[in-house]
């Protein structure tokens, strides 16, 4: 699963950020550890609107999700509340710098072109051999 992160400046410069520990903390929250964003940070206390996406590269379906995002960080006092659920997945090899918090306001499927022009023959076995073959890959689970 991939996890990217769009944030705007000041000035309306765009920004997109590869997040690697995330995760949903309720039905309308999601979390992401702050590891070595500071761009996402900076852009986050000027512009709370964010736009965060998640991708199965090997389905090629995910989400979109918009919303508007907090910077909790360590200092906050319910800093521990919204950390725990990453802290496992950071473990000490990822320091959590800080949190975004992210409380969404729209969620919107993602979908491979593929599915809507060549619905007979695609399905997600079909789009998983494709990409395992077109990139020389495997997923771990089929290992």
């Amino acid at each position: 699963m991939l996890c990217w992160l769009a944030t705007v400046d000041e000035t309306g410069q765009p920004n997109v950020s590869p997040k690697e520990i995330f995760a949903a903390f309720d039905s309308q929250h999601i979390v992401v550890a702050n590891i070595a964003s500071p761009t996402s940070e900076r852009n986050i206390e000027v512009n709370s609107r964010v736009c965060i996406s998640f991708v199965d590269i090997f389905v090629q379906k995910g989400f979109k999700v918009i919303g508007t995002a907090r910077n909790i960080r360590r200092s906050d006092a319910d800093f521990s509340k919204w950390s725990t659920p990453l802290e496992a997945m950071a473990g000490a090899k990822f320091p959590i710098r800080s949190v975004f918090v992210i409380q969404a306001v729209s969620v919107e499927p993602i979908i491979a072109p593929s599915y809507r022009l060549y619905t007979a023959e695609t399905t997600e076995k079909s789009q998983v051999a494709s990409a395992m073959q077109t990139y020389g890959v495997q997923r771990s689970s089929d290992v």
